[in-house]
């Protein structure tokens, strides 16, 4: 008796949402980070009406890069020492904490930076954990590497509808009203997490080591890595020069006497073509595919901010700002070469690291951007920061191939294998 055709069983992102608590991670991703993006975007606000200090109000939003690798360096063994659910939802409720006393009408402006500080101190613990219990969720293969892809595009999209939704609250709300959201959306992520997925065991046990100590020798032990080190550096250094253009976009528009409107646009130009390319990449392509393409598209993907050397018009820098936002196709076949060669009981402080690293990295990057656009045109910057970051990515392109399994020698391979072993 025949029972009609199988059901085939869903691919791809649909597989990615189809596990119970990775929709629970999901939906509390996406709803403590648009709370993020329109906190920033009030408190910047904030800070500018009590004090009207443009610096300030600056500050704010530095406040949120800087902290990075102080939480993700001194506080990295958190995500390995303690069940990650528990992790992830005290981070939340921390970060909700700290947003209700920003309410309060009472605390002095230093006040509110010092909690920003705490905020952005938390957020790479949070997320080196939620990316460590991603691969207890989906398994450590084609599904984590396509749950990681499906929150980095919410990331990127949360930029532009978070900042559009600021906006919109801003003309309703009082910036202290706008961040009350936040603090909604923190407790909300917080229920998600605990009520939405299981309870599991610690990586690592806690063993007599503080702490501190605990997250400096794992910070050591991956850093001591080859393999994993050059890994690190192929996601930091291309983020750093990436970032030029969006860094000097205002001084850009001034420079070719373009309209306020052509800011938002090349804001948003970037964010739309790494969106773009991970839905393709994760889609579209097999996962041998996706890994042939690692190295040679993060050779190139700096290439098309060249451009700028001719001080291109608007058209043509938006063409190619969302042509090097495509560059980031390279990162999700990256993605599972860094959690094959990490160890399970490092991946918690190995994930924080890399976020951590990856943040503080771009807010160099902006940094020395904006320090050379005082002596140069901004659009020579721009150029330059394709052609210096392009020659960058090959040095370490040729350091991730050395580094590749079957590539090092017999005595790396065992020095490698020593030091995993000093951390259990």
């Amino acid at each position: 008796m025949s029972h009609g055709p199988a059901t085939a069983p869903p691919a791809g992102y649909r597989a990615v949402f189809a596990v119970t608590e990775f929709r629970a991670v999901f939906a509390a991703h996406l709803l403590s980070l648009l709370g993020v993006v329109v906190s920033e975007l009030a408190l910047t606000v904030l800070v500018y009406d009590l004090t009207g200090s443009p610096l300030l109000s600056a500050l704010t939003f530095a406040l949120g890069m800087l902290p990075y690798v102080i939480g993700g360096t001194l506080f990295a063994g958190v995500a390995d020492r303690y069940p990650a659910r528990r992790v992830l939802v005290v981070c939340d409720l921390v970060c909700a904490a700290c947003v209700a006393v920003m309410l309060v009408p009472a605390t002095p402006v230093a006040g509110l930076l010092a909690l920003r500080c705490l905020v952005a101190a938390v957020a790479p613990v949070f997320t080196g954990t939620r990316m460590a219990a991603l691969t207890d969720i989906l398994g450590d293969g084609d599904l984590y590497v396509l749950g990681r892809s499906l929150l980095r595009i919410v990331s990127q999209s949360a930029m532009l509808i978070g900042f559009g939704t600021g906006g919109v609250l801003l003309t309703v709300l009082s910036p202290r009203g706008a961040i009350t959201v936040t603090v909604v959306t923190f407790l909300c992520s917080a229920a998600l997490l605990r009520f939405g997925t299981r309870d599991r065991p610690a990586r690592a046990g806690s063993g007599s080591a503080t702490l501190l100590k605990e997250s400096l020798s794992g910070a050591r032990l991956i850093l001591g890595d080859r393999r994993i080190r050059a890994l690190l550096l192929l996601f930091w250094l291309p983020a750093m020069f990436v970032v030029a253009p969006e860094a000097l976009a205002a001084p850009y528009v001034a420079e070719i006497g373009a309209g306020p409107a052509a800011l938002g646009l090349l804001m948003c130009a970037m964010a739309v073509g790494h969106v773009g390319a991970e839905l393709f990449v994760g889609s579209a392509l097999r996962p041998r595919t996706r890994s042939r393409i690692v190295l040679p598209v993060a050779a190139v993907g700096l290439l098309p901010l060249v451009v700028y050397v001719i001080r291109p018009g608007l058209p043509l820098a938006l063409a190619a700002l969302a042509l090097a936002g495509t560059g980031a196709a390279y990162v999700i076949g990256l993605d599972q070469w860094f959690v094959d060669a990490v160890p399970p009981e490092l991946r918690g402080r190995a994930m924080t690291l890399l976020t951590a690293g990856m943040m503080t990295i771009q807010g160099v990057g902006m940094a020395l951007a904006g320090l050379a656009a005082e002596f140069l045109p901004v659009h020579h910057v721009v150029a330059g920061s394709g052609i210096i970051g392009t020659v960058v990515a090959l040095l370490v392109v040729v350091e991730v191939r050395r580094t590749a399994p079957g590539q090092m020698s017999d005595t790396e391979r065992r020095d490698g294998a020593d030091r995993h072993m000093t951390s259990r």
